[in-house]
C-alpha cells in the first residue's frame, strides 16, 4: 500500500478519470478528500468507497469560486490533518474558433481549467511544506502543448496549466514538493461521449472512428491516464519534477 495514510485531494472525482483515481488510491490505503460540481454523484462515489473501508470526505462545489477552492484544502486539513497529494483532475472542453467563442466560454474555461489549479496549488503548497513535502499532479493536455484546431479557449487554458506546472515544479522542488502534469489526448469518458451527442453524433461510432486514428489502436481509457497520474504522485517518481508527461498512444495533434 504505497499511499497508506496519505491524504489525497482529487477534483473532478465524480468524472470518468476521477472515479478511477479515487478507487485506485483508496485501494492503496489513501485517505481521500473528493471534489466535484455534481453533489449527488460525488456522494455516490464517496459512499461506495466508504463501503470498502476507505476514509473519505467530500465537498461539492464550483471550482470557479476561489473561496470554494480554498475551503476544499482547509476541509482536508480539518478532516485529515493535512494534504500530501493534490490531483487537479477536473476540467471542461469548450469547442470553437475565436469567432465562435463567447465571453462565457472563455472565462469558464479559464476559471475551471486554470484558475482553480492556481487557487488550489496556492492553498495546498503551504500545507505540504508543513508536512515536509508532497506531490501535485495537474491535468493539462497535448492540445495545450500542441494546440489543435477550433478549441481556442480549451487549448489556451491547458497550455497555461502546462506552463504553470513547469514554473511550480522549479519553485517548489527545494521544499520537496514535486509538481508535474499529465497531458492526455482523447479519453473514453462520459464527457467526451456527451460532447459527441451534443454535436449530433453517435458516441459509439465516433469513438470507433477515433480509435482508428491512434497508432496504438484505441483512444485512452480512464485507467490509462489514472495509472500515469498515480505514478507521478508516487515515490517511484521521486526524481521527476516540473514535467509535462504526454499520454497519447503515439497519436499526434493534427487538424
Amino acid at each position: 500500500m504505497q499511499f497508506e495514510q496519505k491524504v489525497v485531494v482529487i477534483t473532478g472525482a465524480a468524472g470518468g478519470v476521477g472515479q478511477v483515481l479515487a478507487r485506485q488510491f483508496a485501494a492503496q490505503g489513501a485517505r481521500l478528500m473528493l471534489s466535484d460540481l455534481n453533489h449527488d454523484s460525488l456522494v455516490s462515489v464517496a459512499e461506495s468507497l466508504r463501503e470498502t473501508g476507505c476514509e473519505v470526505s467530500y465537498l461539492a462545489g464550483n471550482l470557479r469560486e476561489r473561496n470554494y477552492c480554498e475551503q476544499l484544502i482547509a476541509h482536508a486539513v480539518t478532516e485529515f490533518g493535512g494534504v500530501d497529494i493534490l490531483l487537479n483532475n477536473a476540467g471542461i472542453i469548450p469547442r470553437g474558433t475565436i469567432e465562435e467563442t463567447t465571453d462565457d466560454m472563455w472565462f469558464t474555461a479559464m476559471d475551471v481549467n486554470l484558475n482553480a489549479v492556481f487557487f488550489l496549488c496556492r492553498a495546498a503548497i503551504p500545507v505540504m511544506k508543513q508536512r515536509g513535502g508532497g506531490a501535485i499532479v495537474n491535468t493539462s493536455s497535448v492540445w495545450g502543448t500542441y494546440p489543435g484546431p477550433a478549441h481556442v479557449a480549451y487549448c489556451t487554458s491547458k497550455g497555461a496549466v502546462a506552463a504553470l506546472t513547469k514554473n511550480l515544479g522549479r519553485d517548489c522542488a527545494p521544499d520537496q514538493i514535486r509538481v508535474n502534469a499529465v497531458c492526455p489526448h482523447e479519453i473514453n469518458t462520459p464527457m467526451i461521449r456527451t460532447g459527441f451527442e451534443r454535436r449530433g453524433l453517435d458516441p459509439e461510432q465516433a469513438i470507433e472512428a477515433l480509435n482508428k486514428t491512434v497508432p496504438l489502436g484505441r483512444i485512452a481509457e480512464p485507467e490509462d491516464i489514472a495509472d500515469v497520474i498515480m505514478f507521478l504522485a508516487s515515490d517511484q517518481a521521486r526524481y521527476i519534477a516540473g514535467e509535462t508527461v504526454e499520454v497519447t498512444g503515439a497519436k499526434p495533434v493534427s487538424g
